[in-house]
């Protein structure tokens, strides 16, 4: 009987270089919908989704859904490979006494988001510009040419503290996300296994990441829509738009009602769910390919 082949074992800078590529082109696919939501949210009246893609295509053409790829690209170069990263670190050192349980998984999630979140900050504040800029008058456009003329343009005429404008609820969101996301998804894989219609496949990784991406969505959807307001901001004589997240919520509940908190919330959902899934899709083909090539 021949002797089986040991397990290739992938090392951790290999596991980020995957998780960032991933996510990268994960967000190729879903990038027309982080710039419709974030459309939706920085208008201050009821649009529907259908308003604002028709909006698009008439007023800047169909290859306008991709403004802000780059960022959107640099975004999970950076957010996504730290927080792979921190959270593999934290891992392998909860795991030294045993297996953690759930809740210290689910606090290792919200220590890597929160530390991501900050880091991948900058690109988040370019790739939420970027994705505005169409909806402005023309003489109010920032016209960036790619993420990287933004972020030089946003330090020589804002300053370098401008890159992180927002960090705080990006920071509060990642954790909220990071929570939500792993909570839900764990819980709904198991629901679905318990039906006995599903079995350990895609098909599940795929429903239990919508379902996750529906509580997901709902619960961090305030927590965006501050940040995506700070970051999009400017100065109106001299002083900044809103004080701080507290201060956008409070004025989008004063002036455009409760409802306007998950505005945005299905291109959001839309969003949320099939890029975990690709992501995931596309992690398992280049780690499998990876342990082929290097077995």
């Amino acid at each position: 009987m021949a002797p089986q082949k040991a397990e290739v074992s992938v090392p951790n800078s290999i596991k980020f270089l995957i998780g960032g590529t991933s996510g990268m082109a994960a967000t190729c696919f879903v990038q027309p919908l982080d710039l419709i939501k974030n459309r939706m949210q920085l208008s201050g009246t009821r649009v529907s989704t259908m308003s604002v893609v028709s909006g698009i295509f008439r007023n800047e053409g169909v290859l306008a859904m991709y403004s802000g790829l780059s960022a959107g690209l640099m975004r999970q170069a950076t957010y996504t490979t730290t927080r792979l990263g921190i959270y593999t670190w934290l891992f392998e050192l909860a795991s030294k006494d045993g297996q953690p349980n759930f809740l210290t998984k689910a606090a290792l999630g919200m220590a890597a988001g929160c530390v991501g979140a900050f880091v991948g900050t900058p690109a988040e504040v370019a790739l939420i510009r970027m994705t505005a800029d169409g909806r402005l008058p023309i003489a109010e456009r920032r016209m960036y040419k790619n993420v990287f003329d933004a972020l030089f343009r946003i330090i020589r005429e804002e300053g370098l503290l401008t890159l992180w404008r927002g960090a705080i609820p990006t920071m509060g969101r990642a954790m909220v996300v990071n929570a939500a996301q792993l909570a839900s998804y764990s819980q709904a894989k198991q629901a679905l296994l318990e039906t006995g219609y599903f079995e350990e496949n895609i098909m599940l990784h795929f429903a239990s990441s919508m379902i996750s991406g529906l509580v997901t969505t709902a619960a961090s959807m305030p927590v965006d829509i501050a940040k995506t307001r700070i970051q999009n901001m400017k100065m109106i004589d001299g002083k900044p738009e809103y004080k701080g997240a507290l201060d956008v919520l409070g004025k989008v509940l004063r002036n455009e009602g409760v409802f306007a908190l998950w505005k945005g919330f299905f291109p959001y959902y839309a969003r949320l769910g099939p890029h975990t899934v690709l992501t995931f899709i596309f992690l398992e083909q280049m780690t499998s390919s990876y342990k082929q090539h290097y077995s």
